[in-house]
């Protein structure tokens, strides 16, 4: 069972949207240094190295089938000297972390579930047992997507100690965040376990990410008993019909979220994305009023907040999102988000605030302008409100019916916070 380190949904800042496999140091260095300056103060902290860190010849969102990784005489990954120098000599990310600290942020790493292939076949020692490679690895679980490791088989000796001498390293390093992937589809719960029995040896606040989605809904109560997030989808890019499906998703998890178990929308593909990674280097493909549109969502569903572009390359616009407290306040502190009713084309959700507040974000998933007329008695607010439109600024319209009364553009959304007056 997690202690749970997640008081509220994580937000910061991921390598693999813009970078695929092949981020190196210095791209991390200096999107920390961009958070730490511009993002820091509004809440946003973590900044995550994604996955084949420990692969030398990486350059893209492609993995090399066979490729050399790096590895310690334990069967542990280690980062790649060529793309992070300051791991030389052993040291790891330790150097990374610390710097990364020093800044006043966190640090985190992507992992793959199971042990290296590449350790099975040279059947390399674990740290803490007698055991080795081959005598835990279960070589019929596999990823699909990514031949690197195989699985850990639970029921074996040397089999935790495998988990507890990674999870211990990354703790010695610095790490703050650890998203484990493919382990929540299919759903691995005995080694899900694992991971989380190591983080808690440690004694270090490490959050706990799974990947990739769907997680299936019947596991939510492991799934919030053993992990800080979870994915809900597969990967998630800058394309509509995706975040039109994102709504159907939350619909059916919102249920389920509470503090320190956060179903996980995935990141946010805003700004510059596809560098190095899928679909060519680009600045997002969303709309303005989409953007606002999966920026309302993510924040009213309280979805983590993990941003995928080069930050260093944000305009104006892509800050404001970033940077409107408002709104990804309500990600933070708001309780009971859920969809109140769909109508056509319009979608609604509401969201109770910390303060005595109440959210009311009406969205437009049609291809045409809509008049949205919310009452808000059907909301369960009896009396009298006053809003304002958390994008714009703009005074809420509330008429004599007690209804919010918005137009919205196709794609877009009104997001008001309601007061009583």
């Amino acid at each position: 069972m997690k202690k749970g380190y997640a008081k509220t949904p994580p937000m910061g800042w991921n390598s693999w949207d813009c970078y695929g496999a092949s981020v190196r140091e210095d791209e991390v260095r200096a999107n920390a240094e961009y958070m730490a300056k511009n993002l820091k103060q509004y809440g946003w902290e973590y900044v995550v190295v994604d996955i084949q860190w420990y692969e030398p010849a990486a350059v893209s969102a492609d993995y090399n089938p066979g490729a050399e990784l790096i590895m310690d005489e334990f069967s542990r990954l280690m980062p790649a000297v060529n793309r992070f120098p300051s791991a030389a000599d052993g040291n790891g990310f330790k150097p990374l972390a610390d710097y990364v600290h020093g800044l006043g942020l966190k640090f985190g790493i992507h992992i793959l579930r199971g042990i290296p292939k590449q350790a099975v076949r040279q059947n390399t020692r674990i740290l803490g047992t007698d055991r080795r490679a081959a005598e835990i690895a279960d070589i019929g679980s596999v990823c699909s997507w990514n031949g690197d490791m195989c699985g850990v088989d639970m029921q074996r000796a040397g089999a935790q100690e495998y988990y507890d001498s990674i999870i211990s390293m990354y703790a010695d390093w610095g790490v703050d965040f650890i998203k484990t992937d493919d382990i929540a589809r299919p759903y691995h719960a005995a080694e899900i376990e694992a991971i989380q029995s190591a983080i808690q040896k440690t004694g270090r606040e490490i959050v706990l990410s799974l990947s990739p989605g769907e997680a299936p809904l019947s596991e939510a109560e492991h799934l919030r008993s053993h992990a800080d997030m979870w994915r809900m989808t597969d990967d998630f890019w800058d394309g509509w019909e995706q975040l039109r499906k994102m709504f159907d998703y939350c619909r059916d998890w919102f249920p389920y979220v509470t503090e320190s178990g956060w179903p996980d929308c995935d990141m946010l593909p805003l700004g510059r994305i596809g560098i190095r990674s899928h679909g060519g280097d680009r600045m997002t493909r969303f709309t303005q009023d989409e953007q606002k549109t999966l920026m309302s969502l993510w924040c009213m569903f309280r979805s983590p907040l993990m941003f995928g572009g080069d930050m260093r390359y944000n305009d104006e616009f892509t800050l404001s999102l970033m940077q409107n407290t408002a709104v990804t306040d309500i990600a933070r502190y708001s309780h009971a988000g859920r969809e109140v009713y769909r109508k056509g084309g319009e979608i609604v959700w509401a969201a109770n605030g910390s303060g005595g507040e109440y959210y009311l974000a009406q969205f437009n998933v049609g291809e045409e302008t809509i008049s949205a007329r919310t009452a808000l008695p059907y909301l369960g607010l009896e009396g009298s409100f006053a809003g304002t439109e958390l994008w714009s600024g703009e005074a809420a319209v509330i008429n004599a019916e007690n209804e919010a009364v918005s137009e919205i553009p196709p794609h877009g959304v009104r997001l008001y916070r309601l007061t009583r007056v």
